[in-house]
């Protein structure tokens, strides 16, 4: 049963918005804040997400992870882990459940002009990705800093999400250049549904997989457009053996 279709013209359309979609970073914005209240109340609203998350990913997405033990081995690094674009609310929610530790997360500023929850998201670990290029060195200098801190960032290279979309869109490229500038390992992380006995909402389920490096024996452009290929198939693999319903249908205008 498909509860509801959506038309688009591209991949990179917006089919979910809100209220203040346009909106902006201030000029003066801090992506690392040092203070130990801040990091105190960081540490609250992040453990509060986890918990009230975690109900919402079993009993309201019915959320499954597959293969989380491979990451375990990685607590002690800082890494990224990239993932398919299909959850408004639970691709914030459920790979909190798939990491052993604080997962910060890359994401659009639109995010954070959400009524209330907009401005919980940075101080919980959303990293908002700046308006201009003024910004972009103090992005930049946060990112290193959360990676030499042993942190995971979480990347969805799709940008835009689609809810309920079975396939993996094209991946922006440029998505793939921190793990090659820092040379650290990737991880990914894919969203697929599946008809459940009970019930017209699909369970989910998510596959880990990786690690995968940076080939240094590759020039750093080559480099990142290998990677992204690499964790591209993977998804698509994962998304062709193991998607089997169709919740949200999608058709092209």
């Amino acid at each position: 049963m498909v509860k509801r279709n959506y038309e688009y013209q591209h991949y990179t359309d917006d089919v979910v918005t809100n209220r203040d979609q346009h909106f902006m970073l201030p000029a003066d914005y801090q992506w690392v804040h040092h203070g130990l209240g801040y990091r105190f109340l960081s540490a609250i609203v992040y453990y509060l997400g986890f918990i009230i998350g975690g109900i919402y990913c079993k009993y309201g997405l019915h959320v499954k992870i597959k293969n989380r033990e491979i990451l375990r081995p990685y607590r002690q690094q800082g890494y990224f882990i990239y993932g398919n674009h299909t959850q408004p609310q639970g691709d914030v929610f459920a790979p909190m459940h798939a990491l052993h530790k604080h997962l910060y997360y890359i994401a659009s500023p639109a995010n954070l002009g959400v009524p209330w929850i907009g401005k919980l998201l940075p101080i919980g670990g959303a990293l908002p990705i700046p308006d201009n290029l003024r910004q972009m060195r103090a992005f930049m200098q946060a990112i290193r800093w959360h990676i030499a801190q042993h942190h995971t960032i979480l990347i969805y290279p799709e940008a835009h999400v689609w809810p309920y979309y079975t396939k993996i869109r094209p991946f922006m490229a440029a998505a793939f250049h921190y793990p090659i500038e820092l040379n650290v390992p990737s991880f990914c992380i894919t969203t697929t549904y599946q008809k459940r006995r009970y019930g017209t909402k699909p369970q989910i389920t998510l596959y880990v997989d990786g690690p995968f490096w940076p080939d240094e024996k590759l020039p750093p452009k080559q480099r990142q457009q290998k990677l992204c290929h690499q964790i591209q198939q993977c998804m698509q693999d994962r998304a062709q053996q193991y998607n089997n319903y169709e919740y949200v249908h999608y058709q092209k205008k």
